[in-house]
């Protein structure tokens, strides 16, 4: 993970991984039949992990927002996972990038899980029904990930956590129900 992180994955070598790990880079190669395939994996553990972290059942409507922002507040902690995540995210819309299906089917599914729970709190008279969901979705996970390269720039200047929770709420804020 720290190789790709802190140099990408062209620039990573099967080599100084397979020395970091402890291993040759025949050892490597025996666990992992290529680079992509362990860039693949390290994504996937990367996921997986964010996804045991959620439980049995993610939380609904505003609150899973809300667990948006407390996943936000675990990365400010976690500088080697986010700056993964930046640099191969953004590494990934070069031209024939073996993470770009990756990404581009994890943005996917975390729009539509957003929108989804942007639904659920429609449903549930946390928002008014009229919220453009899917353009609220998009907005929340952009204001995350524009964050998060601000933050590795800087972090004693960006508080990703005290933001996100600023731009969502002030995304809902209009779009709260009449109260009677």
């Amino acid at each position: 993970m720290e190789t790709f992180a802190t140099r990408g994955y062209h620039n990573a070598s099967l080599a100084e991984i397979a020395e970091r790990a402890g291993l040759t880079q025949a050892g490597l190669l025996h666990h992992f039949r290529s680079k992509t395939a362990l860039l693949s994996s390290v994504l996937e553990l990367r996921d997986n992990s964010e996804i045991e972290q959620l439980g049995p059942e993610r939380p609904r409507g505003i609150a899973f927002l809300n667990h948006l922002v407390d996943t936000v507040r675990r990365n400010a902690e976690r500088e080697g996972i986010v700056r993964l995540y930046t640099v191969l995210s953004a590494e990934s819309v070069t031209e024939g990038h073996p993470a770009q299906e990756f990404f581009r089917d994890r943005y996917d599914g975390l729009r539509a899980m957003v929108t989804e729970a942007l639904c659920e709190a429609c449903q549930l008279g946390e928002v008014r029904e009229d919220l453009d969901v899917e353009g609220v979705a998009t907005a929340v996970i952009a204001v995350m990930d524009g964050l998060q390269v601000q933050w590795l720039l800087a972090p004693q200047s960006v508080d990703m956590a005290a933001t996100t929770r600023r731009v969502i709420d002030a995304l809902l804020a209009d779009l709260l129900p009449a109260q009677d």
